[in-house]
């Protein structure tokens, strides 16, 4: 599963909102822009007159201050450029630096289900190259082609004030260049999205490899990987082949309609001047005019492809929006801190249920343990219990009100979800721990810390990250921000599964001290876990086969009392 990709009406769209959210520099831009295209009409023309003067035979003053009036227009149009783009590149920052913040916010609002389907390596080239690739656009690209369109557009206009027979010359090369342009770009987007798309999945297919280089390892599938890694470098390369190719069979067109306007300029403006149609000076400066084109389009152009990339970057930018899920809206409040299951049906992919007809209540303030074999469904009970998923069919609700339909901050406060999977974030002990209790003192985090026996974790001012912690001093981490967090109805999808049996089990009875009177939901696969409850869902097929406290299990010698059996040796 990837995430969209936004149309081009889309996109136009979110490029449209970018421009607006900043519209006085725009218009400060534009305005610049207008004076420094009009300030390099000047010289050409008064090229044009000093070329008349002479013929006419004007004194030298005239042709002196003539001169000096194309300095004066030369000095002003670089100070103008100079300050249009000094404009352009300022809206580009803010434009970029509102984007950043849009697609920050924008992927910590996607379903955890949508990111977890989607792979990591997509979401992160989308928020970290795509982004800069608009930023390239915004910054540098936009001003450019803006800054070229109006010099163009200038300039014909002046061709056409010149004369009007003139200015029809000077579109000679008019249907070269939107033909050209039209067999470009109707080909260019998908070639470029398909490119970024090829490198969103060499950087999925690195990320899983060197996040899981151990099973590499372990299982021998090194050269699988690798293979695996060779086939999305020959798709990247085939996609980059498409772009360039596309590129070397528009540019030289472009090349040639420079060249053809500035010939035709010549050739209709000599015989125009021959028949007394039009002065020399006119045909001068039109053909200045036409030949000044040639660095707006060199500019135009060059800047195309450019216009191109970050145009397929913004439509996989945008397509992190589409993907984000209304939040709930239910201003309900839960009457209380009971969980019912009722005739759930879950499923990842349709007609493929991985839960089936489950009925579950777990009272409040109870330890409930969820048991089973590998792929039995335990997680994905524990998820729709904390309302990360919604049921396909059936009901899971707290208090009387569907756990998914919650208010992210109302869920927050009933139920939260703890897994095998943890992240350290970049930053102080401290820091990692705030995010769970903002307003906790230094006391309240460091005793969260020796619930779970973080002895590591004296110094909260310590710097940490991924690759500072082991796993289990992450996860125990993890775990004192539970503690601060202080939720009534805490999921444990095997959050101890990496810590060594000792530190486990000191960790478990520290969080079931702390837990008093809480809820737990533990899913787990060490069964001293499940000994310790209340009692004991025993889960196989998608479906809750047993159901009762450990030594009523062990009684009944069913599926449990085997698995029992099995883990003390027996």
């Amino acid at each position: 599963m990837r995430l969209p990709v936004a149309d081009a009406a889309g996109t136009r769209r979110a490029a449209l909102r970018l421009v607006r959210a900043d519209g006085r520099a725009v218009v400060v831009a534009v305005l610049l822009n207008c004076l420094a295209a009009a300030a390099g009409l000047g010289a050409p023309w008064l090229l044009g007159r000093i070329v008349n003067e002479v013929r006419d035979g004007a004194p030298v003053s005239t042709v002196d201050a003539l001169a000096l009036g194309i300095v004066g227009f030369g000095l002003a149009q670089l100070l103008l450029i100079r300050s249009a783009r000094y404009a352009g590149h300022r809206f580009g920052e803010r434009a970029l630096s509102s984007l950043r913040e849009q697609v920050v916010d924008r992927a910590l609002a996607l379903p955890t289900a949508v990111v977890e389907r989607a792979g990591t390596g997509d979401l992160m080239t989308r928020s970290s190259s795509d982004v800069s690739t608009v930023g390239t656009t915004l910054r540098d690209g936009l001003p450019e082609v803006f800054i070229s369109v109006l010099q163009a557009g200038f300039l014909f206009g002046a061709v056409f004030v010149l004369h009007p027979l003139l200015g029809l010359c000077g579109l000679v090369a008019s249907p070269v260049l939107w033909l050209s342009t039209r067999w470009y770009l109707r080909r260019a987007r998908d070639a470029y999205l398909a490119e970024a798309r090829a490198n969103s999945e060499q950087a999925e297919h690195l990320a899983a490899t060197a996040q899981g280089a151990r099973t590499v390892e372990a299982l021998g599938l090194q050269r699988r990987r690798i293979t695996g890694g060779d086939e999305r470098i020959t798709i990247g390369f085939a996609t980059k082949t498409r772009t360039l190719a596309l590129r070397n069979a528009w540019f030289p067109v472009l090349d040639v309609s420079h060249a053809l306007p500035v010939t035709a300029m010549l050739l209709a403006g000599g015989w125009l001047h021959a028949h007394d149609v039009v002065s020399l000076g006119a045909v001068i400066s039109a053909t200045l005019y036409m030949w000044q084109l040639h660095e707006p389009f060199d500019r135009l152009f060059q800047w195309a492809d450019q216009l191109q990339t970050g145009g397929a970057a913004l439509a996989r930018i945008e397509g992190v929006g589409a993907a984000v899920v209304p939040g709930p809206t239910r201003t309900d409040v839960p009457v209380d801190d009971r969980l019912v299951v009722s005739g759930v049906h879950y499923a990842y992919r349709e007609g493929h249920d991985v839960l089936v007809d489950v009925d579950l209540v777990v009272r409040t303030g109870e330890r409930l343990a969820i048991v089973g074999p590998s792929g039995a469904g335990k997680s994905t009970l524990g998820r729709l219990l904390a309302g990360v998923d919604a049921p396909r069919l059936g009901r899971v609700e707290v208090g009387g009100v569907p756990v998914a339909e919650l208010a992210p901050d109302e869920l927050r406060r009933r139920v939260v979800l703890v897994t095998q999977e943890h992240h350290v974030f970049l930053g102080t002990v401290r820091d990692n721990l705030s995010m769970a209790a903002p307003h906790a003192d230094d006391d309240a985090m460091r005793a969260a810390l020796s619930t779970v026996d973080a002895r590591w974790a004296d110094d909260l001012d310590r710097e940490v990250d991924d690759r500072s912690l082991d796993p289990a001093q992450a996860q125990q981490l993890a775990l004192a921000r539970v503690v601060l967090a202080d939720p009534h109805t805490v999921v444990l999808d095997e959050a101890t599964a990496l810590l060594d049996p000792t530190t486990a089990r000191h960790a478990e009875r520290a969080m079931a001290a702390v837990l008093a009177g809480r809820t737990v939901i533990a899913i787990a696969h060490r069964l001293r876990t499940a000994h310790d409850a209340d009692r004991v869902a025993v889960i196989d097929g998608g479906r809750i086969i047993e159901l009762a406290s450990h030594d009523e299990l062990v009684a009944a010698h069913g599926v449990y009392a085997a698995l029992w059996r099995s883990w003390q040796g027996v």
